[in-house]
Parts: C-alpha cells; structure tokens; sequence
C-alpha cells in the first residue's frame, strides 16, 4: 500500500472517478435549514505546525477561531506540507478556542476503505486525542477528501458534519455527509476563495475553506500567511460570521 506521502491524492483512476461521481448520491442527509446570514470557516487539514502557529495568530489576532482536522498518527511527522503539529499544540489550540475535529488516525483513505474500517480508524483518533485530554470531536473531513459508500453511510452516524473537497457552498438540500470545501491552495487559491466569498454572500449561505500549510513558500496544498490575512479580513468585511466547524452546525440546529 501506498504511504502518505506517496499516495497525497484521491483514487485518479476511472473506477476512481465513476464511485465519486455516484456516492454523492447516496447516503445523503441534506440541510433542512438555511443559513440566516453567511458564514465562513477557516480550516485546516491534517494540522502542519505552521497552521497551528502562523494559522492560528493570524485568526487570534483578530478575536476569530478555526478548525484542525487532525490525524493523531501523523503527530510530529513529516508530510509532504511539512512537519504535522504534536498534543502539545493541538492543547494549546483547543484552550485558545480553535476546534479540534477528525480526520482519521492514520489518514486513511476513505475511498479505498469499508465502513468498518474507517470507524475502526476513527475510534482510535478518538482514543489518542482523548489520551491528550481533547474529546467532543463532532466535526469530520475525509482524507484527500474521496469516500466509497460503506464509510459514508457509517461515519454519518458519528459526526454532525463530514467535509469533502468537491466546491460549493452548504446551504439547504447540502448533503452534510460529504459537505462542500473549497481550496485555499496554489497560485489560484485567493482568487476562487474571493469568487466564493462573493456567491455565499449573495446566498447567503455558509462557506467553508480548507488549507494545510500557511508559511511563506508554501506546498501545493498551503498557502502564505498574507493570502490567509487578506481572505479572513475581506470575510469579516463583508460581514460573514467567521464560525468554527462545530459552532456552524449548531447553528444550523445539527
């Protein structure tokens, strides 16, 4: 099996693309409420130690939160945006206010997995960041963002919300079990986050955006910190509710 590292991208095969195409229509549990005003989240993905630090200040700064997706196994390693944060950090953020959600312990891939599986791989994120004194994960994101059915329908009854990849907005008929992200990464990044921002505003709808790395000379999948500092303060303009993961949903009665 591939590693990590080697394996940083969904399935690019046909059967690949087929079972994504059709797993977004099964499994679904769509959002039976609105938005009453436009949200936006800042979120993170598998936790790299410049996220937790760069990431997090510039979100602190400005009296605003966001969420980690984190993968207890990668704690402390080196991946291919850099090297991952560790508990001591992951304690740090959560007594800041930042949320801590799941992404499996391993980052398993929850497109080539069953369902059994990936609860099995869930449980034991759950019982590391437990062991680290952080509990109530309620907020999910697959890995590489790909699912196959089995795992979709069986995480569904553990997380108020699982976020995939695929951009769009989340607001009524959204499927909360393979909730829409959208990219802050590459040379692109800032400029489909800003057209995003402009479509949830006159949606009204909530907007989550997802990066990995926030440094100056990013990986493919990061970006620097002035392109993070300019898209929150260009939220907070344009009057969005800058929201945590988990305070979304519960906002949207999940």
């Amino acid at each position: 099996m591939a590693t990590y590292a080697e394996a940083y991208s969904a399935d690019r095969s046909l059967k690949g693309k087929l079972r994504r195409r059709l797993v977004r229509l099964v499994h679904r549990r769509p959002l039976a409420k609105a938005p009453e005003r436009p949200m936006v989240s800042f979120t993170f993905d598998d936790a790299p130690l410049t996220a937790a630090v760069a990431g997090a200040a510039l979100l602190e700064t400005r009296g605003l939160a966001g969420t980690y997706y984190v993968s207890a196994g990668l704690a402390g390693t080196e991946a291919p945006m850099g090297v991952c944060a560790e508990a001591v950090d992951y304690r740090r953020l959560a007594k800041a206010g930042h949320e801590i959600a799941c992404h499996t312990y391993s980052h398993l891939d929850c497109g080539q997995a069953t369902g059994p599986a990936a609860l099995a791989d869930v449980d034991r994120n759950a019982q590391a960041m437990a062991e680290w004194g952080l509990e109530d994960l309620v907020s999910f994101a697959y890995p590489y963002g790909d699912v196959a059915g089995g795992p979709k329908q069986t995480l569904a009854r553990r997380f108020s919300t699982l976020r995939a990849l695929h951009h769009g907005l989340v607001e009524k008929g959204c499927d909360l079990n393979q909730a829409p992200a959208v990219g802050i990464e590459g040379p692109e990044g800032e400029i489909v986050a800003r057209r995003w921002l402009d479509e949830a505003k006159a949606r009204t709808a909530w907007l989550i955006l997802y990066t990995h790395d926030v440094r100056p000379d990013p990986s493919p999948w990061g970006c620097t910190p002035e392109v993070l500092a300019r898209l929150i303060d260009r939220a907070v303009a344009d009057g969005f509710e800058v929201v945590t993961v988990r305070e979304g949903a519960r906002r949207l009665g999940l």
